[in-house]
């Protein structure tokens, strides 16, 4: 299958580096796409912690190469979309290429993979009314505001949600579980 995988600067390094490596050791072509940049361009990430303080802790992360250029991709060409999380999200929701291209995924019904932060794109999109789902607990109230149904999740954050073409997960410690909801919606598992 072809996936498409969008990204930005200071997305979490876990939420892009664990998915991509997954989905391409397993055969798929993925094609890791950013607003503004092109295929051998890098992108920041940062690690996002758990530590024990009140939110999560950050720290600079590695730099990831993108495989793709964003201004040539057509979403029809692809049948599904990983929206990995961190502070990239609260930048690419204002980008209406960016909306566009998760509307085409939503309406189409083709898997959509979102976690962490990252449902705040789908909220921006309009795409998650009715939908059951699970993301960092601080998108809680966008969620809730945007018509979705709050998925409380696992104390360890380490579950994962499946509503028809949606997997969601809170954080990069449900990798296993959302990794795993994803490929058996993607026929792979």
């Amino acid at each position: 299958m072809k996936i498409l995988l969008i990204a930005g600067d200071f997305v979490e390094d876990y939420e892009i580096m664990v998915p991509f490596q997954t989905l391409l050791t397993v055969g798929h072509e993925v094609h890791a796409v950013c607003p503004g940049k092109k295929a051998d361009d890098f992108i920041a990430t940062a690690i996002h912690d758990f530590e024990g303080h009140q939110t999560y802790s950050e720290k600079p992360g590695h730099r990831f190469r993108l495989n793709a250029s964003f201004d040539a991709i057509d979403p029809a060409k692809y049948d599904a979309l990983v929206l990995p999380g961190g502070r990239a999200p609260e930048y690419l929701r204002l980008d209406e290429r960016v909306l566009s291209m998760v509307r085409h995924f939503a309406s189409a019904g083709k898997p959509i993979a979102a976690i962490c932060h990252a449902l705040q794109i789908l909220t921006a999109a309009g795409v998650v009314k009715g939908r059951r789902c699970q993301a960092y607990p601080a998108v809680k109230p966008e969620l809730v505001q945007a018509g979705a149904v709050w998925d409380e999740p696992a104390p360890g954050l380490d579950g994962a949600c499946v509503d028809g073409n949606l997997v969601t997960a809170p954080a990069w410690p449900a990798h296993p579980a959302w990794l795993r909801a994803f490929l058996q919606l993607l026929g792979t598992a």
